[in-house]
Order: C-alpha cells, then structure tokens, then sequence
C-alpha cells in the first residue's frame, strides 16, 4: 500500500500545458467555468464530484457531449492535476471555484498512486512481502493496447 503523504505542497500551480488543456474545456462551453487555471501559475483545483452534470448544461449547441467528456477527462488525468488532488490538504471545488468539500482519503491515494506512476513514467509499485501489484484498470489495457497497435503501425 501506498504511504499517504503528510505534507502539503499546495497550491499547485498550473503550467501553461495545464492551461491549455483547460482552455479545451473552456472553448467548448458558452461561458468559461472559474474553477480552471486561466494562466499559468494559477492554482490546480480539483473537481467537486459530479461537476460534469454541472459543466454540461454550459456546452455549446453545436457540440457534442462526447467532445467535452474527452476533454475533461484529458485535464483531469494531468500529472499536476493528480498533484493537486493528493495533498493532504485538497479541497473539491464547484463550478466558481468555491470549495465544496475535502478529497477523501481514498481519492487522495488513489491521486498520489497515479501522480507517482506518471512522474516515474511506469508503474508506482511499494514492494512488500505480501502484497501483489495492482492490476490494471480496463482503461489503461485499452490505452496499452491502442499504442501498442499504433506503433506497430508505424513501422
């Protein structure tokens, strides 16, 4: 299992790749949402659970709700954003960017797992005498299989 972290980083700032994966969002809704970085330096939120049936009312007409599914799922899988979700002091924020609620410590874990893997480019893997590795979830074998058929492709 994964050792919880006690010391907070927070606020975690947005770096201009965070920003742009939130302008996605923002473009594809009427008005822009506050609770995303609109420059760099501006802090990571993590979202309030539920937030998708809150932005989804905000797309354009002409836009299709996969399109914004894809891009919030985008932002949220983030390095940074992961970061920002993990410390021991990460808030939930609504729509304005008002704190809703505390991340769970499970959410938190979860976060810290995924921020790790990401930052050592594999999988984060605590090695005790009996525990098993985690498995992976359905996405990241899709994901794993998709590259793997492209770069066969590619050759």
């Amino acid at each position: 299992m994964t050792r919880r972290w006690t010391e907070s980083c927070s606020p975690i700032a947005a770096t201009q790749r965070d920003v742009d994966k939130a302008g996605a969002i923002n473009a594809l809704l009427v008005r822009p949402i506050n609770v995303l970085p609109q420059k760099a330096g501006d802090p990571i939120r993590p979202f309030a659970r539920g937030i998708f049936e809150d932005i989804r009312p905000l797309l354009k007409p002409e836009v299709g709700v996969t399109k914004l599914r894809r891009a919030t799922a985008v932002y949220v899988r983030l390095k940074r954003y992961y970061f920002a979700s993990a410390q021991p002091d990460a808030m939930r924020h609504d729509l304005e960017g008002a704190v809703v609620e505390a991340v769970s410590e499970a959410d938190r874990l979860e976060a810290q797992r995924r921020f790790l893997e990401m930052k050592q480019g594999g999988l984060a893997v605590e090695k005790t005498p009996d525990s098993e590795p985690p498995q992976p979830t359905k996405n990241e074998l899709i994901r794993a299989a998709l590259l793997k058929r492209r770069s066969s492709l590619s050759k």
